[in-house]
């Protein structure tokens, strides 16, 4: 391995786009953001050194032996992610990035394509949510961002048009100036060159200097063609900071190591299929590995180089099919219960369901047919207490381990209660104390944890429906004009206040309803749906845990209390914990 002589940016453009440069399979994806690519330009033109890379040369005759993937030109939060495969034939080498991708990507999107983000508070199933943006610097003058000295942003067309005393003028068009005289042209036909303000024509031609006559790219050059050698050269590169995680290097050996599948291929599509089921989730590679260490019965499951061994990594592959298949039938499970990416809080925590279904080959229909619903509702109890008492946060390896032990054991039927009696006494025990249940009521409407609260209250519930965390008492109506409407002092406002999006003024509720309920006060959104027909009502409340006093808006901090003991009762009793009930709050619920 030497170093060689630096090229220009515009020349490892040139490669990149003609397949010459391209990126061996133990390579990860893009994962900069736009600011990032900002700041590379904003380095190049400031003429500060950008780092050196490391490229491997790989002979024409071997160029079948490995997987490699097309560089990234038209980033897409949604939709292009991932790299293309390319398949390499002819009687020339290419040369293979092994440190430094995250950069030419940047140089190659910002000269030669696109980057397209999610805008705020579209829907992800929005095409409109995803407009391309493509580099642009401001010619007319500096930036005014401290941590910038040109001002050079990502942009949509539309944005970029804009003049508003800016010239946007787009960055992947100086490759097309063949010499300093056309930048000159370009600038007097675009009134740049007015008045003593020299800065727009000297930062054209400044941008032209950096990108196609500074030699740059600084590299070094390995030309051996062992794979365990450029494994290990790209793992002590890439292992000294913090970006490349362990399950980035896992990745990376597997994909060398499966001899039948596409490692990265397969891991990256499964993880698009997992985030695909009911309403969406957030699943990532670094589950899938986990996961797949756990269902194989890999003796250690951490992320470490040591245990991704060729051996552990063919136990994988050769169970592959049924790891995919386990894992997209527990996450339906999970969704069929109501559970998406907001409320499933630790994707970890369902790694013990899917090893249950793995050692029981279950890949399909365990969400719906009825010989498996005594299981359903174990593990469904079970996720959710897993859930709140935050079992998976931290490092979850030993637990992983603990659980996998006792469902190897008992799997005959889901171990809810095996499991629970193991963790016992550990600091991941699942038994909750009067202390801890009270805890529970501090969650508020827009938490993570509040929809496991709700789910343990409402088991009769028909997950697979769609449905709505619900406000009894509307937000819209608990506002300090409409309590000083009421003439409730300002120095009590908080009582009402502070718990209107409390777990207390919560309940589930099946979309459509909680649409027509609207802004409704609760007992006029009862008399609503069931007129005058008290009985009815009556079984309304006591299946919604709704106490029997007069709902107005004046008793809300009553209505609050009164609903916090009748959850904590029926927390208690489903999670064995004494909870003394008041007397006020058995009359309530007679």
């Amino acid at each position: 391995m030497g170093f060689k002589e630096p090229i220009t940016v515009a020349k490892a453009i040139e490669h990149i786009q003609a397949n010459r440069y391209v990126l061996p399979a133990i390579q990860r994806e893009f994962v900069w953001n736009a600011r990032q690519i900002e700041q590379l330009f904003d380095s190049l033109m400031q003429k500060y050194p950008i780092g050196s890379f490391l490229f491997w040369e790989v002979k024409a005759e071997n160029l079948n032996e490995y997987q490699f993937y097309r560089f990234m030109d038209r980033y897409h939060q949604r939709d292009y992610r991932h790299n293309e495969k390319i398949t390499l034939t002819g009687p020339h080498n290419v040369i293979a990035v092994l440190d430094g991708q995250q950069r030419l990507t940047a140089l190659n999107i910002g000269l030669k394509g696109t980057y397209a983000t999610k805008l705020p508070y579209y829907r992800w199933n929005n095409d409109r949510a995803f407009p391309p943006r493509r580099l642009y610097i401001n010619l007319l003058a500096p930036s005014e961002d401290i941590e910038f000295k040109y001002e050079i942003r990502m942009l949509r067309e539309d944005e970029a048009k804009k003049r508003d005393g800016k010239f946007w003028f787009p960055v992947g068009q100086i490759l097309q100036f063949k010499d300093l005289s056309e930048i000159v042209d370009y600038c007097m036909d675009h009134g740049l060159m007015q008045g003593n303000n020299k800065f727009p024509h000297k930062t054209l031609m400044l941008l032209w200097q950096v990108i196609t006559q500074q030699p740059t790219i600084t590299y070094f050059l390995e030309e051996e063609q062992d794979l365990d050698r450029v494994l290990n050269i790209f793992i002590r590169v890439n292992s000294g900071g913090t970006e490349l995680s362990y399950s980035d290097m896992l990745l990376s050996i597997a994909t060398a190591q499966w001899q039948e599948y596409d490692a990265r291929e397969e891991i990256y599509k499964l993880v698009d299929q997992l985030n695909e089921i009911g309403a969406g989730f957030n699943f990532n590679k670094d589950f899938i590995l986990k996961a797949s260490l756990v269902l194989t019965d890999v003796p250690n499951v951490a992320f470490r180089v040591n245990n991704f061994n060729k051996r552990n990594m063919l136990r994988i592959e050769q169970q592959w099919p049924l790891i995919a298949g386990v894992l997209q039938q527990t996450v339906k499970l999970v969704a069929s219960w109501g559970y998406n990416r907001d409320t499933l809080v630790s994707n970890y925590a369902v790694i013990p369901l899917a090893y249950y279904l793995f050692k029981n080959g279950i890949t399909e229909h365990f969400e719906i047919k009825g010989v498996y619903r005594e299981d359903r509702e174990k593990m469904a109890t079970w996720l959710r207490v897993a859930l709140l008492k935050r079992v998976f946060s931290g490092q979850p390896d030993n637990i992983l381990r603990k659980i996998r032990d006792v469902i190897k054991n008992h799997h005959d039927a889901f171990p809810k209660d095996q499991i629970i009696a193991a963790l016992a006494g550990t600091t991941k025990t699942m038994h909750f104390d009067r202390a801890q249940l009270e805890g529970l009521l501090g969650y508020q409407y827009d938490q993570g944890y509040t929809f496991s609260v709700l789910a343990l209250l409402y088991p009769w519930l028909r997950y697979d429906q769609h449905f709505h965390k619900d406000h009894i008492y509307p937000r819209s109506m608990i506002t300090e004009k409409n309590l000083a409407r009421i003439g409730i002092p300002p120095e009590a406002w908080s009582k009402w206040l502070n718990n209107r999006d409390s777990l207390a003024n919560l309940q589930l509720l099946q979309g459509l309803r909680n649409i027509e309920k609207s802004n409704m006060m609760p007992m006029d959104w009862l008399r609503k749906e069931y007129g005058d027909d008290e009985a009815q009502i009556a079984a309304y409340q006591e299946r919604h845990l709704i106490p029997d006093i007069e709902l107005t808006l004046e008793n809300f901090p009553e209505f609050i209390a009164l609903r916090e003991q009748m959850i904590l009762a029926k927390l208690g009793k489903l999670l064995g914990v004494d909870v003394d009930i008041t007397e006020k709050t058995t009359e309530s619920q007679s």
